[in-house]
């Protein structure tokens, strides 16, 4: 571990005098500060004082100068006036110098500006793309660009899209920041955890968040670059696990010339303030997490903000900083800086998933005098991808990984990695999805991927082979994976809907290469489903892993996930959307269902079973609508007598169980838990996170829970069932969920009371009406399916203790360990 945390500290040290920190004998520019469609200047006071010029454009052909009668006093300034653009049109600024430009366009829209639509584009970056305002927005909008700029002008170009006859802008701010703001290369990160060095001197950014970590919001006007800082109470995981560090009292020891950060970095205030571990909620095993809205599938630069004022002394707190809790830093403050109350920072450039959500954690090590860790500051920008060529047409670019020159570690370790990812490419080929020659069914196979070693060094025995399909079997039910047969993706990758030759539909889950996720999940999945029956679990088929394919075969279920049939992400309209029809019965009866396949799980098998992902995609409905729960890859099992499992924090986002990420320790009542985030799900059909609603609306279960304190649980009902639901019914509903949902897991009922309670309310719905028996049972349609050369393997009683991660639709997997 020593020498490991001497290469990264080595690490961290070259690239960060390599890329140096911002010149400490910057000034704030007094240009260029343009006050659009206004003959006169307008002084904007604060710490960085700014006199924005009117505007001198004249060629009435192409704009206008507007002015808003109706313009409050508190927005007089700036924003009483707007120039409109009919056609294309630039500003085009002489630069003193070349270098990172920040430029920030000023928005408020006025009379008929909010028709506009338009890009804009500076030093050829498409920064804006069919840009407008909502008509419900009365507050001025700020969008914030880093743009490199080689040349002698600045060229900001404003251009109406197609279906638009106009574009506008307020005020515009384009100065040039210190030299090395934006460092030449950083440390580039995966979802999966994978580094290398990126370089950045000439990509452009947008400014997605500005996070003060431990303080308040900092205004323009208190900032040395006039920037907006705003607090990250909303954006943590977890608040009660972190707490506010009491306010520094003296001014921060800026020391860029030993490699530290300066005032324009980032403002006295950002340094002054910081979250640290809250060891009072639990001990100090934990990790503190922030969760921010991202674009999905994105490149983002990441600048997170340190200044120790949390150590009694010197040398106290060394701590890990996780991105995506794969990739891990150490942060060893006295390496970096040599003075106490010293700010400095650290960058990355950080790939973003399909969840949509970035996760950054702090946690303490087991080496560190101090059990703590502390965070300041976070900037999170994303690359600009697309830019304008030379006869006009936007293109988007490639960004270029590149093994960074600065030293003989960073150069090994890039090698290695690219070494390492040439052997996995040239022995992990993937099926084709045509010209593959058909070949006989036949049980095994020469190249099994659940015969090599695994990752840990020791040798896994082969499946059973009775569950085997081959992939000739399964080319033929899927017609070579043909997308037309595509019905869902996750993070194991995609899943087809198929027929075998022997006429069962199927569902087949073809692992996807280079997703992070392969054999343990693979291998989790076929042990524990070969050992359960139960009408409300999914069933296995069988498995194929031959030629380095990875693929399970299931039972197919005809109405898809749960998910599917409670709402939409309208993501084209930013934004999810209720479209259920079923019925509050229905609902009922699905939950119940669900809750006895978990049941069967926790208490019908010798070793019970703790599924630890539990959510709306992971419970399947067949043709009747009969709920099954389904993906094993994350369970976890062990004998009857044990309370606990100790093990690394892995499931969803917005479903996990508070206790379970704040100890580590893996109980049933965190399956039970994650299950009432399910109930909350199919009750207001929407997301258990949703970054784009207000904050106290964002995380469902505390929106939930909250709503039921103020017995104003029918306001956040579904629509589609205002009016439908018997107050009884609705009211043990919400007993249910509280129940489920509360932070000490040892008062939460277990699954056999939650279904009672299911019935009750089902009953409490329908007084006259027979209640179905849905008690456990053995007998599977499933199980009977006549499978030519399938034979079904007896029950088997064996731990499932392997660690993997499972199909993902829309969150990131938490994983918590030392870097």
């Amino acid at each position: 571990m020593a020498n490991l945390l001497s290469f990264f500290t080595f690490s961290l040290i070259f690239l960060r005098y390599y890329s140096m920190s911002s010149s400490p004998n910057y000034t704030f520019p007094n240009k260029y500060f343009i006050n659009c469609g206004s003959g006169s200047a307008s002084l904007v006071p604060g710490a960085s004082a700014a006199t924005f010029s009117g505007d001198l454009k004249s060629d009435s052909r192409h704009t206008r100068s507007l002015k808003d009668p109706t313009t409050t006093t508190e927005l007089a300034g700036i924003y009483g006036t707007a120039r409109m653009f009919t056609q294309s049109s630039s500003y085009d600024l002489p630069t003193d110098e070349n270098g990172v430009y920040m430029v920030r366009l000023h928005f408020f829209a006025f009379s008929d500006l909010f028709d506009a639509k338009f890009d804009v584009l500076a030093s050829r970056f498409l920064l804006l793309s069919n840009f407008s305002i909502p008509k419900d927005v009365t507050s001025p909008v700020i969008k914030e660009f880093l743009v490199p700029v080689n040349g002698p002008n600045l060229e900001i170009k404003f251009r109406p899209s197609q279906e638009s006859s106009s574009a506008f802008v307020n005020a515009i701010e384009a100065f040039v920041t210190p030299q090395y703001f934006i460092p030449e290369s950083s440390i580039h990160v995966t979802p999966q955890g994978n580094s290398t060095n990126q370089g950045l001197s000439s990509s452009g950014l947008t400014v997605i968040h500005r996070i003060n970590v431990g303080g308040s919001e900092i205004n323009p006007e208190s900032d040395t670059m006039r920037r907006n800082w705003v607090p990250d109470d909303p954006y943590l995981l977890l608040a009660k696990l972190a707490k506010n560090h009491s306010v520094y009292s003296d001014r921060p020891n800026y020391v860029p010339e030993e490699g530290g950060a300066t005032q324009y970095d980032a403002p006295d205030s950002v340094y002054k303030t910081a979250k640290e571990m809250n060891t009072s909620q639990s001990n100090n095993s934990f990790n503190i997490t922030w969760l921010f809205g991202v674009n999905k599938n994105a490149a983002f630069f990441v600048r997170l903000h340190f200044c120790d004022i949390v150590s009694p002394s010197r040398n106290e707190t060394v701590f890990n900083v996780y991105i995506y809790s794969l990739f891990g830093q150490p942060i060893i403050p006295y390496n970096t800086v040599p003075q106490s109350a010293a700010p400095f920072y650290v960058d990355f450039v950080v790939d973003s998933d399909a969840s949509g959500f970035m996760n950054i954690s702090v946690g303490p090590r087991s080496d560190s005098f101090t059990q703590n860790a502390f965070l300041n500051g976070v900037e999170i920008m994303e690359l600009i991808n697309e830019r304008e060529d030379e006869n006009g047409k936007t293109k988007k670019r490639s960004f270029i990984i590149i093994g960074s020159a600065v030293g003989g570690v960073v150069l090994i370790s890039v090698s290695l990695v690219v070494i390492l990812f040439c052997l996995k490419s040239r022995k992990a080929k993937p099926v084709e999805n045509s010209n593959w020659p058909m070949v006989s069914v036949y049980a095994g196979s020469t190249q099994s991927r659940t015969t090599v070693r695994t990752p840990i060094g020791s040798t896994t025995p082969d499946m059973n082979l009775g569950l085997k399909i081959s992939l000739a079997e399964i080319l033929h039910a899927t017609n070579k994976f043909d997308p037309k047969f595509m019905i869902g993706e996750g993070g194991f990758g995609k899943v087809y809907k198929g027929t075998l030759h022997n006429g069962v539909k199927v569902a087949v889950k073809r692992s996807e290469p280079g997703h992070g996720q392969g054999l343990l999940e693979f291998q989790t999945e076929i042990t524990v489903l070969s050992k359960i029956r139960h009408q409300h679990l999914v069933s296995l088929i069988g498995y194929c892993d031959e030629r380095y394919e990875m693929i399970l075969v299931y039972e197919f279920m005809e109405k898809g996930t749960l998910r599917e049939h409670l709402y939409s992400s309208k993501e084209d309209l930013g934004k999810s959307s209720s479209e259920s029809e079923l019925s509050w019965g229905q609902r009922l009866q699905i939950c119940i269902g669900a809750a006895n396949g978990l049941d069967y799980l926790h208490t019908g098998l010798s070793e019970p079973i703790i599924h630890r992902d539990i959510k709306s995609t992971n419970i399947l409905l067949d043709e009747h609508y009969v709920a099954k729960v389904a993906d094993f890859g994350l369970s976890k099992s062990g004998p009857p007598e044990q309370t606990h499992i100790v093990t690394d924090v892995k499931g969803s986002f917005g479903y996990l169980d508070p206790e379970y990420l704040k100890s580590m320790q893996l109980t049933q009542k965190s399956d039970v838990y994650s299950f009432g985030v399910v109930l909350l799900e199919v009750l207001c059909a929407r997301p258990a996170v949703d970054n784009l609603l207000p904050r106290n609306q964002m995380n469902l279960a505390e929106w939930g829970l909250s709503s039921l304190k103020e017995n104003q649980l029918e306001k956040i009902i579904d629509p589609f069932l205002a009016g439908k639901i018997n107050s009884n019914s609705l009211r043990k509903f919400g007993e249910t969920v509280e129940k489920c949902l509360q932070e000490d897991g040892t008062v939460r009922p277990n699954m056999k009371h939650v279904i009672w309670d299911l019935k009750y309310a089902l009953q409490l719905q329908h007084p006259a009406m027979p209640q179905e028996s849905h008690e456990d049972s053995t007998t599977d349609v499933s199980w009977q399916l006549a499978l030519p050369g399938i034979n079904r393997l007896p029950s088997m009683n064996v731990s499932t203790s392997c660690v993997s991660v499972s199909d993902t639709e829309s969150f990131s997997q938490l994983k918590m360990d030392e870097a």
